[in-house]
């Protein structure tokens, strides 16, 4: 399988270049919605994936460690990550069902909250919404089964549910419209780069998060090099963050 294992080099990065501007801070007066995604933000879980990734990969031949999926596809669509398994001239949809089996055995064990979401969920009286590049059956297996649901009334929401993923922006747009907001009135905190691109291509306002379980060094230098207004390690950050924009002469 040292082809397929070729096939894989250089794949699930994300396109186009880099902001200008990563980095710069905007001003708001207020927020009205807070748009989150779900895998790296809200749930601690992105670990999991990849892992379970890998270990699909490797039942097929293709010795691949967590470290190695993650670089390939940690917070990708779905779409995109089907297309790095076909490139590799694997079956994607055998690889990929056998990885979901993987993790939602994962999940059935337990479901990881990120470490000091509620603080942030229930700390903030608007309108929020999950903005997952994941599949709905997953997202099923996930934030659906944890008490971090009920906050979000019924907004969690799937790239299956638009025409395109992030970074596409109209994950963010559809959204903002479910809550009843401008995406200008929005905050939009992702772990990805291209992920960012979403909120940023729909007008929000751009939050970077790292997790306590962040492995790569350069990960918020990526996040800011992407257009990010802000970059954050942690909830707790996160949450001095979104006080300060609450306030009426926030800059």
């Amino acid at each position: 399988m040292d082809r397929a294992r070729a096939g894989l080099s250089g794949l699930g990065q994300p396109g186009g270049p880099a902001q200008a501007d990563g980095g710069k801070r905007r001003g708001m007066t207020g927020f009205k919605a807070i748009l989150f995604d779900c895998d790296g933000v809200l749930l601690d879980s992105e670990p999991l994936g990849c892992a379970s990734i890998a270990q699909a990969m490797t039942a097929v031949g293709v010795a691949m460690t967590t470290d190695e999926a993650a670089a390939l596809f940690c917070g990708h669509s779905a779409a995109a990550s089907l297309a790095v398994i076909a490139r590799a001239g694997l079956d994607p949809h055998a690889v990929a069902d056998h990885a979901d089996r993987i993790l939602f055995s994962m999940f059935e064990q337990e479901v990881p909250l990120m470490a000091g979401v509620e603080r942030v969920l229930w700390g903030f009286d608007v309108p929020m919404a999950v903005c997952s590049n994941s599949l709905v059956r997953r997202l099923d297996r996930s934030i659906a089964r944890t008490p971090l649901a009920r906050r979000f009334g019924g907004h969690i929401y799937s790239a299956e549910q638009v025409p395109a993923a992030k970074p596409a922006p109209d994950l963010a747009f559809f959204a903002a419209a479910r809550l009843g907001v401008s995406p200008a009135q929005a905050v939009f905190v992702d772990d990805n780069p291209h992920g960012l691109r979403c909120g940023i291509g729909a007008g929000c306002l751009a939050i970077g998060f790292v997790g306590p379980t962040e492995q790569r060094a350069d990960h918020a230098r990526s996040l800011a090099q992407a257009g990010a207004d802000h970059v954050v390690h942690g909830m707790d950050e996160l949450h001095a963050l979104l006080s300060r924009l609450s306030l009426p002469d926030a800059a």
